[in-house]
This record gives C-alpha cells, structure tokens and sequence, in this order.
C-alpha cells in the first residue's frame, strides 16, 4: 500500500512539474504580449524584507521569454555586490521554445568581475551575470537570487516595465518593514495600466501589474522612466557606509552626508598643498582660483567609471587620487573639492542624475537618488558648475549631461535642491559662414566656417579628438547630401574660455550639379540641410519631447559658373509656429553671384502625441524648402 502511494505521488510530482514547464512554451503566450515585443516577463516578484535599520533582504524570480537577439537584456539577470552586500544566491534555468528545460547555471558558473576592469581601489565593488549565448530563439530564462545589504539608504524602485518592446504577464512587489522606520513611497505613472495595489498597512505594501503590452519606441519620446509605472521607496531611519542616518527633510539629509560620509575625505598631504598654492600664485578672485585649480586637475587625473551608489556613497580619499591620478566622479570631484579649500574657495559635493536626457532629483521625495556627482561653486546668487570628470570641458560648461535640472547640493549646514543651468535656445547656436562655386561642368568646391556655441558645442567639440578616417566619416555623414565629396583643410579653433567651437573645412565635389542638355539643376542649401528626419507615425501612443531648442544661422556666398544665365531661383520663404521659425532669402548680386541667408529656431517642450503630425509637417515643409534647386541655362 505505501508502495502505491508513493508511487502515486511521484507521478503527480513529475505530472505538475511537467505542466508547470510547458506554461513556459511559447505557444501559451497570448499574441497580443507578442505584438513589438522583443521579450515578455512571463513572471516576476521581488520579495524586499526590511529586517531592520541595518538589514534589507532582497528576493527575486524572474521568468523572461526572450524572442530575439534584441530581447536578453530584459532578463535582467545580474546582481552587484560589495562589502556591505553580497549575493547570498544567484541561479538561472533555461529552457527552449516548448518549456523543455536545456541548460541549468550555478553560481559558479556566472561571470563574476570587477564593476572597474584593471582598478584596485574598486575592487570590492563587483557583478555577478548570467553569460549566456543562444542556440535559438525564442528561449526561455528562469533567474532566481537573493541578496543581502546593511545598506538601507537606497530601496530599490519597483518598476514592472523596464523598457520598451517588452510585456509583462505578471509582476508582483512584496514588501515587508518595521514600523518605526518610517518608511514612505511615491506612485508614478499608473494610470492606463493594469496595475492592483494589494496590502498596504504601517509594516507591509504589495502590488501586482498583469498583462501590460509591449510599448515601441517612438522617436522623441520621453524616457521609459517618465512613461512607465514606477514606485520610489525610502526609509527615513537608514544605515549607509557603516553610519546610521535619519532625515525627514532635505536639510537633515544633507548635514547627515556632509557631517558623517564626507567627513575626513579631505586632507592632503603638506607637499600637495604647497603645490596648489603655487598654482594658484597671487590670485585673489576665486573663480579665477578656481579655474587655475580645474584646469590642475584636468591635467593630473583621470577618470575611471562608476555610477553613484555603486561601490558606496563615501569618496575615496582626496589623498588616494592625488597619489594615483584617478578616480570616479565621487571622487574626483572630493579631490578638486580638497584643493579648492586648501586655496579659501567653498565648493559643495553635488549629487545628480546624469544622462543626456534631463531626469531631476524628485524634490518632494527625501531620499537617496542620483547616480552622479559635480561640483558646485557659489558665485553671487548662483553656483558654477564643475564636471570632474572631464579633461576637455571648458571651466564652467555644463554640456547636456548634466544641465537643466533638479540637484542635491550638499552643504554642511543641509542639502538643497537647485536646478542647474538652463541653456536658453537662443544661445544653442550654430553659425556657418562660406562660400562655394559651381563652374561650368557642375563640380562643387567651397569652404565653410562653422562656430558652435551653448549645447550645440557638447556635439561639436568632441570631433576635435577623432582620428583622421573617423573624422572623414563624420563630414561625410554630416553632408551626405553632396554625393562624391572630397575633403580638403580642416582645422579646429576650440576657445575654450568663451565656449565656441569653430569648423573651418575646405571641400569639393565633382558634379554636384546635374546637366542635361542646356540646363544646369543644382540645390542651394549645401552646408547645412535639416537633418531632423520626423518619420510619420499612424497612431502615435506616447507624448513628444524636444529636449533642447537650437539656433542656426546661415550666409553662404555663391559663385555661379560663366557662361549660365539664371533661370530659376527658389522664392524665400518664410515658417513660424510653436515648434519654431524658419527663414530663407536669396539675394542677387553682381557678377554672378547670390548670397544665400537661412536661419532655423527650433523651441524645446513637451507636446502632446496628436501635435507629432504637427511638428512633423512643419520639419517636412523646412525638408523640403533646405533641397530646393536653382536652375541655370546656358547662354
């Protein structure tokens, strides 16, 4: 009898294992997940277990279908670690297109390295990932890991959907913590989605998101981040870098970093001192100290990547860079910080999100955030800006890393929240100024100067360090309007202390302009046709976003050949509306020659997804008037 029963019960074991796997078969997904799917999440929960001021546990098990090359990334399977955390346990399972089971991965079998490849001073900060390379698609990964932390500072956002082109079965948060730690959150996003709030009491939260479709990328969409649901979790009782900390405003935070992670990461050694007050000789002004001083660190170290909260929050020590000439932005920016005192300049450790897409510090929110750090300098009733990271940005340029948006500057009497600088459209400009002459067989040869300035000069500046042949792809992609282009003098003029970045090309093509029989067709605009490429879109879901306006400003000298009458000339043309203004004028001169004026301001701003259709018509119109053609006879 016991035989039987047994044996009874391990079939129905092996029958329910062997229907939980075929769950796993790509057949049971519902076509409407599939649709611009490039991954679906057939099952997700993070199980958080606050255990105590200096104890988070964290749990998870994600099940990820991956459709195509495009689509691993959604597995997610990774963990970072380091010496307050480590991954207690890390696994994946693998299995084909019908939920048959190919490949089982231990710990030992992921890659375990460095976050810093070849750097000592990081080497406690370390991520363990699932290397795996497909057969064939689709598959299936099954990751399961759970790791511990006496870092309470930074709760992890729940965030169902972490990109596009992926879907979601299901995805459930469950969270436990005590009472008196004051724990807090904030919900972004949620409506539209199919998402359930389930216990929600002084020592437990849980949702749980189900069936939410792939969203596709639209061009000029916002991030992920600002579509997508989201939850921001904080304590305001935490334990970071071995000290316990507690802050219910952002003045509290801020005294709490300055007074307990900062402390004691400033000193220098005497040989160091006297060798930046040398530096600095006689000069009274402190920003002209401070630039002697940016440009000392600019020559010495150099920068190693590392995002913020990664390898902790407390900089290594000014003294470790000064001996070995590198550092990551916390870092860096504790050293320029160091030296700056040791001359009587203040500066402030600055924390911020740093990405080319602008993200705040959510102000209403006091907790950590932030994956980057500046310094700021006050000058007047504003700050100056300093990215250490660099060693090409002028003093004081910002760039569009990290410009226009909420900050956390740290002061020793509290943080506070400043937004950094806005470059105005008007002042993100470009400039061409050339001349260019067709002769009588249709072949091109000018030279243009074009000067860059406000957040046009990020773009443009870096072209001065590319090699040759990556130079010659540049200018061959940024006039991929002039077919058989050939390249002559280029030279840089890179003025660093007024920001502006000058371009001066020389260049020629053979039969720029097309001949047939007596006519000669050929379009004015060479130098600087829209690029902006709007493509149409049937059905637009999401909002645009123009994240920065600019300012271009043409006047280009034209050298008709002999021998040609004008015929043709395009008329001007003029555009306004709430994207911007777009202007032409040809103007003809003596001796064959037209002068050619244009100019486009393009408004940064969020705009609704029905004013796309808007916006793409008025780049159409701009599109088409910059390929317009002048066409000659010949006498």
């Amino acid at each position: 009898m016991k035989k039987h029963f047994f044996a009874l019960f391990f079939f129905l074991i092996t029958l329910i294992s062997s229907a939980q796997k075929s769950e796993l078969a790509v057949t049971a997904i519902a076509d409407s997940l599939k649709e611009n799917a490039n991954s679906i999440v057939r099952f997700d929960q993070t199980d958080i277990s606050i255990l105590s001021q200096r104890s988070l546990n964290t749990k998870n098990h994600r099940v990820v279908t991956v459709l195509n090359e495009k689509g691993f990334d959604a597995t997610q399977a990774y963990e970072y670690y380091d010496k307050s955390t480590s991954v207690k346990n890390i696994e994946a399972i693998v299995y084909d297109a019908f939920g048959k089971e190919i490949k089982r991965i231990k710990r030992k079998d992921f890659k375990d390295q460095s976050v810093v490849g070849g750097s000592t001073l990081f080497s406690d900060s370390r991520i363990i990932y699932l290397d795996y390379t497909a057969i064939s698609y689709p598959f299936t990964v099954e990751f399961t890991s759970e790791v511990q932390t006496s870092s309470t500072a930074f709760l992890p956002n729940w965030m169902p959907l972490r990109g596009f082109n992926t879907s979601i079965e299901k995805s459930v948060l469950n969270l436990i913590y005590p009472s008196d730690l004051g724990f807090k959150k904030k919900e972004f996003q949620f409506s539209g989605f199919n998402i359930k709030k389930g216990l929600d009491t002084n020592t437990q939260l849980s949702y749980v998101a189900t069936n939410i479709l792939a969203q596709k990328k639209e061009d000029y969409s916002p991030s992920y981040k600002d579509l997508f649901p989201k939850v921001m979790m904080g304590l305001e009782r935490f334990h970071l870098e071995g000290v316990d900390g507690k802050a219910t405003n952002w003045i509290d935070f801020g005294k709490w970093y300055s007074e307990k992670i900062l402390a004691g990461t400033t000193d220098l050694s005497e040989e160091t001192k006297t060798k930046i007050k040398a530096v600095v000789g006689d000069e009274k002004d402190p920003v002209k100290k401070a630039k002697l001083v940016y440009d000392f660190v600019q020559k010495k170290s150099r920068y190693v990547s590392i995002q913020v909260g990664i390898g902790g929050w407390k900089p290594m020590l000014a003294t470790d860079v000064d001996r070995l000439g590198y550092g990551d932005c916390k870092a860096l920016t504790n050293y320029t910080k160091a030296l700056l005192q040791v001359v009587d300049v203040p500066s402030y450790n600055t924390v911020l999100y740093g990405d080319s897409y602008k993200t705040n510090i959510e102000s209403d929110f006091v907790s950590m955030q932030g994956n980057h750090m500046i310094l700021s300098i006050p000058n007047g009733n504003h700050y100056m800006w300093l990215e250490c990271t660099s060693q090409d940005d002028p003093f004081g340029y910002q760039g569009t890393f990290t410009d226009d948006r909420d900050v956390l500057i740290i002061k020793p009497e509290g943080g506070e929240i400043v937004r950094t600088k806005l470059y105005e459209d008007r002042g993100n400009t470009q400039q061409d100024k050339g001349t260019y002459t067709i002769d009588e067989n249709g072949h091109f040869s000018g030279a243009v100067s074009i000067i860059s300035e406000g957040s046009q000069y990020t773009s443009k500046a870096r072209i001065e360090n590319l090699q040759p042949t990556e130079k010659e792809s540049h200018y061959k992609e940024y006039w991929d309007n002039i077919n058989n282009l050939k390249l002559g003098k280029i030279a840089f003029t890179n003025n660093k202390e007024d920001i502006r970045f000058t371009e001066d090309i020389q260049l020629n093509a053979i039969n720029y302009a097309t001949i047939s029989a007596n006519k000669m067709i050929f379009t004015v605009d060479a130098f600087n046709q829209s690029s902006a490429n709007v493509k149409r879109i049937r059905n637009r879901k999401s909002p645009f976003q123009i994240q920065r306006g600019y300012l271009d400003s043409d006047e280009i000298e034209i050298n008709l050949p002999t021998g040609f009458t004008i015929e043709f000339l395009p008329a001007n043309f003029e555009l306004k509306g709430k994207f911007g203004e777009y202007k032409t004028e040809i103007i003809k001169k003596e001796n064959n020659k037209l002068t050619y004026k244009r100019s486009i301001m393009v408004n940064k701003g969020k705009y609704s997804n029905k004013e796309y259709d808007e916006y793409r018509l008025f780049m159409e119109q701009v599109s088409r008037n910059d390929n317009a053609k002048i066409i000659l006879t010949k006498n």
